[in-house]
């Protein structure tokens, strides 16, 4: 297996610039998803990976090879796409082993390493079927199993799972988890769905606009977002955001509502600032339902409105109006509430976050 480094990267078709000199470095046998909205740039730094598009500037290292120049049958990556892209006329078997025969490989050889990968899978049974007799999880199986037979530095993914349903997702979601522990590969996993990338990777890089926001492990992304953008996209349901001024040690709101300044922000802003206060949903609750034991960090609102609900069995999402938008918070141990119903919420403000509201960035001083 291999590094991937990319150095000062850049796309540009014509005068529009899509990626704008980013840096990344992916470690040896390090699963990292590039994660974003549509049109962020990460599936294009993924082509750009591939070889599948030239670059405009910058270089990309694989191990210790510039392949800026090379061809992508040169890279030894392997490449799975969102649409399988399987031969139609071929068996499993053949489309899993055409790659090998181009290269001029045995057929012993193309017979062990088919029979492999195969088996790290579970195609055995369908190695002489055709596509079309593939449900959607098998043919991505399938896909997965032609770049396993390779054996290449680097396994790249493209939105693999998007033509899947949500049942299919998730245990294909599992089939990738298992895979990247069988081969132990360096993988670079291109996905907008941040469940996704939050379950699968090592890593996470999140993209926006063709610049990286910020690269961390998901704990880290999840738990101390670099930015206001980067909190209001991981998490589902995502962080609650609203604008606040710091005044004489309160967060006041346009409303006029007003709440304590977290502590852990007394010392890194100061009156008059302009904020952006987030808080995730498994820290505003209604009072007395919420996921801690005690409640000696929270404040507790005056009773705001219930705009709707959406059970979930053991857990019942709240939506209520604070600061004229709706809050979403997580009621554990439901009990039924009606849109328009007045209740008190909980707001844990040792786990509140506040961003520069010019600037986007956090103002959490480690």
């Amino acid at each position: 297996m291999a590094t991937v480094s990319l150095t000062k990267l850049v796309k540009r078709y014509g005068n529009l610039e899509i990626v704008h000199g980013i840096d990344l470095e992916v470690a040896d046998r390090e699963f990292v998803a590039l994660v974003g909205p549509s049109g962020c740039g990460k599936s294009t730094t993924l082509r750009m990976i591939a070889g599948l598009e030239e670059i405009s500037g910058g270089e990309i290292r694989i191990g210790d090879r510039l392949v800026n120049n090379l061809p992508p049958r040169s890279r030894n990556i392997a490449m799975v796409f969102q649409s399988y892209a399987l031969y139609p006329h071929m068996t499993v078997k053949e489309n899993m082993g055409f790659s090998l025969k181009i290269a001029g490989r045995s057929a012993a050889e193309i017979e062990k390493r088919v029979a492999e990968a195969a088996a790290i899978l579970g195609l055995e049974p369908l190695l002489e079927r055709r596509p079309s007799q593939l449900s959607g999880g098998q043919r991505q199986r399938v896909a997965m199993g032609r770049a396993i037979v390779r054996d290449p530095d680097v396994f790249l993914f493209d939105e693999p799972l998007s033509n899947l349903d949500a049942k299919l997702r998730t245990q294909m979601r599992t089939e990738i988890k298992k895979l990247h522990a069988k081969v132990n590969a360096t993988v670079i996993y291109v996905t907008h769905d941040q469940v996704e990338a939050m379950t699968l990777s090592d890593r996470i890089v999140i993209m926006r606009d063709g610049h990286i926001e910020q690269a961390g492990t998901p704990d880290e992304v999840f738990k101390r977002p670099a930015t206001r953008y980067v909190a209001g996209f991981i998490g589902s349901p995502p962080m609650n955001l609203t604008d606040a001024t710091v005044d004489d040690g309160k967060l006041v709101f346009a409303n006029g509502s007003m709440l304590p300044l977290p502590t852990q922000f007394r010392n890194s802003v100061t009156a008059g600032a302009k904020v952006t206060l987030g808080l995730r949903p498994d820290d505003f609750y209604p009072s007395g339902h919420g996921l801690h034991s005690g409640e000696e960090s929270a404040v507790h609102s005056d009773t705001l409105t219930v705009s709707l609900t959406e059970p979930l069995g053991n857990e019942t999402l709240v939506f209520s109006a604070f600061d004229g938008r709706d809050w979403v918070g997580r009621m554990l141990n439901p009990k039924r509430l009606k849109g328009g119903e007045r209740i008190r919420m909980s707001f844990d403000m040792s786990q509140a976050h506040l961003f520069d509201s010019a600037t986007g960035k956090t103002l959490r001083v480690e």
